[in-house]
């Protein structure tokens, strides 16, 4: 199949640092092309893969100057869109995967080629929902099973869950003795929760995040007080071989969400190196993580937190890497991925 790949513009493909979504479309990218299809991949310039790379801007627009002012970040977005509808003119494809979510789907029509969306976000956030409900006829893949709750009358094709390479972690059975955070330094992700129970708990915690403009006083106000360079510490914003290291010398990984968590990479990729997840039982947590096995689904609260701290010695970490090895691999989701497209195609 020839298949036009739509990343999204604020990071590169693969991200430098942080980026899931990024990741996830270098990942599919990949084994696409080690499976035989002609993947094109319409995304910023500075991305690196052996599909052919359409150049929607010259760089991801997070390094630009005007990635500050989020009204400008926003409108930027648009702008490449039009450009997308242009490029897609010059190549004859299958199918066109999209990852860019509802703004594409306006133009869906227009494009005259089969296009499937994988949702990446949450589905409760109401003028998503609003444009969503306008396309529901549209192709769509979910992440995970719940993500498709709070709004489920779209026409989904199938459910392809996030897949990793587990070849770049290293699993590890003698961890260091204390807990890491991995993520965005935004309220969602509960970092301010995680200080709190590591404080409570009597753990070192290494948080690795990336702080975007629209959490920056979020962070320097609610989290960098917190911060005190010893018991809690902030190493900022890390790449692949960083996160392996951080990931596989952990005791565990806190998870302390506070949203509908459409899947959570850093929860497969802290199992993959056998380093249990403590996560709130929301979301797709207990689709990614096997309570009492893989680590433990809580309840928001603290004390639960702390409590399921005090057990993680308990829990296997040679079943945590077997977990992702059996539902969370690259090889597993580009498979389905492949299925997902032949749906849609002979629809």
């Amino acid at each position: 199949m020839k298949i036009a790949l739509i990343a999204p513009f604020e990071e590169s493909v693969p991200p430098e640092k942080y980026g899931g979504t990024e990741l996830v479309v270098y990942n599919l990218a990949e084994g696409l092309i080690d499976k035989g299809h002609d993947v094109f991949l319409l995304a910023s310039g500075d991305s690196q893969t052996r599909a052919k790379i359409i150049p929607i801007f010259p760089r991801a627009i997070r390094k630009e100057e005007y990635a500050s002012d989020t009204g400008v970040r926003n409108a930027v977005k648009f702008v490449g869109i039009s450009r997308i509808l242009d490029e897609l003119k010059k190549i004859n494809i299958d199918i066109i995967h999209n990852h860019l979510g509802w703004r594409l789907l306006p133009f869906s029509n227009i494009i005259g080629k089969p296009v499937v969306t994988t949702l990446h976000g949450p589905l409760d956030v109401p003028y998503q929902q609003f444009v969503y409900g306008l396309f529901s006829d549209a192709s769509y893949i979910s992440i995970s099973n719940s993500q498709r709750e709070p709004f489920n009358k779209l026409n989904f094709v199938s459910t392809v869950y996030n897949g990793i390479d587990i070849s770049l972690f290293d699993f590890n059975e003698t961890p260091q003795d204390h807990l890491v955070f991995l993520g965005r330094m935004s309220p969602e992700k509960g970092p301010k929760l995680a200080i709190e129970i590591a404080k409570k708990a009597g753990k070192k915690l290494v948080m690795a995040a990336k702080v975007d403009a629209v959490d920056k006083d979020y962070f320097e106000k609610e989290i960098e007080p917190l911060i005190d360079g010893e018991q809690i510490q902030f190493i900022g914003e890390i790449g692949p071989e960083e996160k392996n290291g951080l990931l596989r010398n952990a005791t565990a990984l806190l998870a302390p969400i506070q949203w509908r968590e459409p899947f959570g990479l850093f929860m497969a990729e802290a199992m993959a190196c056998g380093t249990p997840v403590i996560v709130t039982d929301m979301g797709s947590a207990r689709e990614l993580v096997i309570d009492g096995k893989t680590g433990f689904v809580v309840r928001n609260d603290v004390n639960e937190f702390i409590e399921a701290v005090s057990k993680i010695t308990e829990i296997k970490r040679e079943v945590c890497r077997k977990h992702v090895e059996n539902k969370f691999t690259l090889k597993i989701m580009v498979d389905k991925y492949e299925e997902a497209y032949k749906k849609v195609l002979n629809k």
